[in-house]
């Protein structure tokens, strides 16, 4: 079913037209009222529908099976209604709103069903209905019409399947959510109908979603620039349901948001995980599906991977529906998911540029202007893959920061809002560091810098290049970079990768191997997998610290152990090829890496022991400016005799402070010897004259208690 746009600021006649089609549904009940006192030998009962006489008993046995019908009356009330249809059409041709044809259309009801919706809807209108409804079900306490009656009304026969099936499971006004049949212990004539109340709401120009849809209801703003041609055809000629794939799935939503404006409709996004949570999942879809035929909305459902496991059956539900329905989702469609054959799209990528001016629109909406150019702190943005919806909450949350702190919006706000937008799921997985490190905090070699900064311009750039430019775009490798960080402990390549974070103001996520290692087999590639999906949802650098423990080489298979450790290894190896993100390994033996693994890595950074410069460097680093200090610090002889890496000379600076505070005193050279010794301790290593030279006394004096 195609879509419609509506006519702008319409007049809605829904209130005027329903209450001249109550007239005749009035009509209608008289006429069955008058039947039914023709044919009651007590009529002036005063205790009509509070028991059964033998008369009355009596009267019912010589009735014919199929009830009375209407008389030839009728045929006035059907021309009625034929001109209360031509003014109908009259109104909406004029461009006014009649909320009863435009669920007929929506719903595609005929004319018996539009007058059996009626018949039921008639209680809730005008409560005369209610006493003339118990009068003719006999019972007092039946104040609705049941199925029986409305046949009876609406001039059916109750023994014609055809019309029995109307009111049946499978019948437009049961199935799309229109009348509702209670009390089903009943026979299935006498059990009473309603109309829900959302529907008679509607009807009388009541534009509000229904409440049970509150809390899965979610918003996503459409934007002009992120559109799908095909997509836009597709719910211009009714062709559907369609089924978007997109890694980013908020960016599918977006897309179909937009293509929904661009058809001329309003659109309903309804969160599958929050529909896969609430206690009726089923009903509520059913209730989801007929809010939009009532507002004339396309139905947007994301993400189908929420209800895989849960409620499987509410895609076919979907699906199935008779109206335009897009389904947005990060896996490929299987075909067990629905009898519906969908439309199925690859929703692109979002382009940089399209990104930076989502971002510079979100900013405008709330005074920040760019002066006819993208700002430089508006590139800091860049990064961050994010839908329009969670750049809308990013842009807010850096303006509030900045307004709060009384100053001009800065990268850092733009990057900490963009931050703020990741899923809380891979902090459960991996410990979260916001980066608060440097380049100037990193002693190590000019080559080794240089090449920290080209991967961190290599991530900066990978839009552009694969994007815009093609270049490596073919083959079934992800967008994502993947980094090997090698050498001794200490040397720096933790520390390497915070400042990397830093510099593309993404959050650090180190990786605990205790939580992916398992001694049971399939768990570990399950970890991973559920580390991986994790990671695609975040914008943010993944740090697998040691990963040799996981990423190791591929053995000769001797045992069952052997060949299912070569499947993990494998394993990584297909999952490492689709990630999109940022990945950095760091190993200390880099020789223990699987070959395989080394064709896949795109930057390897080999981080040497500091030489003698580098030590002074690094020891004048870790003595920070607010430290106390004595005059007989000898940095120079500590960084030519001691050869340590950046992490042991860290961890003695830290030792001799944590010595001079415990004195009250500045931070003398005997507390750097001291601190000195005790790491050799930890390495494992002897304290020699040698290596300690005229400053070895004062470990002498100290084991002497001076």
């Amino acid at each position: 079913m195609s879509l419609a746009g509506p006519a702008a600021q319409p007049v809605d006649r829904s209130l005027d037209d329903l209450l001249a089609r109550l007239m005749l549904v009035e009509e209608r009940v008289r006429a069955a009222v008058d039947r039914r006192r023709a044919t009651d030998p007590d009529p002036d009962d005063r205790f009509r529908g509070l028991y059964l006489s033998h008369q009355r008993a009596a009267e019912l046995l010589d009735r014919s099976p199929a009830g009375s019908a209407p008389g030839d009356g009728a045929s006035a009330t059907v021309r009625r209604a034929a001109d209360l249809d031509a003014r109908s059409a009259a109104w909406e041709g004029a461009g006014d709103r009649v909320g009863l044809r435009e669920l007929i259309r929506a719903f595609e009801l005929d004319p018996i069903d539009t007058d059996l919706l009626l018949i039921a809807l008639a209680p809730d209108l005008d409560p005369r209905f209610e006493l003339l409804y118990g009068y003719l079900n006999d019972d007092v306490t039946r104040r609705r019409t049941s199925i029986g009656l409305a046949l009876e009304i609406a001039g059916l026969s109750p023994v014609d399947w055809q019309a029995r099936r109307r009111l049946g499971p499978s019948g437009r006004l049961v199935r799309g959510g229109l009348v509702e049949v209670d009390d089903r212990d009943r026979p299935f004539l006498g059990r009473p109908l309603r109309v829900p109340d959302r529907v008679t709401a509607h009807l009388l120009g009541d534009r509000t979603p229904d409440p049970a849809l509150a809390e899965v209801i979610d918003d996503v703003p459409p934007t002009p620039w992120l559109r799908s041609r095909p997509l836009e055809r597709a719910l211009l000629d009714g062709l559907g349901p369609v089924y978007v794939r997109q890694r980013d799935v908020q960016a599918g939503t977006s897309i179909a948001a937009s293509a929904a404006v661009a058809a001329g409709a309003p659109y309903l996004l309804i969160d599958l995980a929050r529909l896969a949570a609430a206690p009726r999942p089923v009903e509520l879809a059913t209730v989801a599906i007929r809010e939009a035929r009532l507002s004339a909305a396309v139905l947007i459902v994301a993400p189908v991977e929420a209800v895989l496991d849960r409620c499987r059956e509410i895609i076919g539900q979907l699906t199935e529906a008779r109206w335009p329905v897009v389904v947005v989702g990060d896996r490929v469609w299987d075909p067990g998911w629905s009898r519906a054959v969908p439309l199925l799209l690859d929703a692109a990528s979002i382009p940089t540029a399209d990104r930076l001016g989502e971002w510079q629109a979100a900013l405008d909406r709330h005074g920040v202007e760019g002066n006819g150019h993208t700002p430089d702190w508006l590139h800091a943005a860049a990064p961050f893959h994010l839908s329009p919806l969670q750049v809308e909450r990013a842009a807010r949350a850096g303006w509030l920061r900045a307004r709060a702190e009384e100053r001009e919006l800065e990268a850092a706000d733009l990057q900490a809002g963009a931050r703020a937008q990741n899923a809380a799921g891979l902090d459960r997985l991996a410990h979260r560091i916001v980066p608060t490190a440097s380049w100037p905090d990193l002693v190590l070699p000019p080559e080794v810098t240089s090449q920290l900064g080209e991967l961190a311009s290599r991530a900066r750039q990978r839009d552009r290049v694969i994007d815009q430019w093609g270049v490596g775009s073919r083959g079934a490798r992800g967008r994502g970079i993947t980094a090997l960080f090698a050498g001794e402990s200490g040397t720096g390549k933790t520390l390497a990768a915070e400042v990397i974070a830093a510099e593309l103001g993404l959050d650090l996520y180190v990786i605990d191997l205790s939580t992916v290692v398992d001694k049971y087999i399939g768990e570990t590639e399950k970890n991973l997998d559920r580390i991986f999906a994790e990671a695609d949802r975040v914008n943010g650098v993944l740090l697998f610290d040691e990963a040799d423990a996981i990423f190791g080489k591929r053995s000769e298979v001797k045992d069952a152990r052997d060949r299912y450790a070569n499947v993990e290894v494998a394993y990584l190896l297909q999952r490492m090829e689709r990630f999109d993100g940022l990945a950095i390994l760091t190993t200390n033996l880099r020789a223990n890496l699987d070959d395989a693994f080394t064709r896949r890595i795109d930057v390897i950074v080999d981080f040497p022991m500091p030489e003698e410069d580098a030590r002074r460097a690094l020891w004048r680093l870790h003595l920070t400016p607010g430290l106390p200090q004595a005059d007989d610090l000898d940095l120079a002889f500590m960084g030519r005799r001691f050869r340590l890496s950046g992490g042991n000379i860290r961890n003695v600076c830290l030792t001799a402070a944590y010595l001079a505070a415990a004195r009250d005193r500045p931070l003398e050279m005997a507390d750097l010897i001291r601190g000195m010794e005790l790491e050799y301790r930890k390495l494992g290593r002897l304290t020699v004259e040698a290596e300690f030279g005229e400053y070895f006394e004062l470990l002498a004096a100290r084991s002497h208690g001076g």
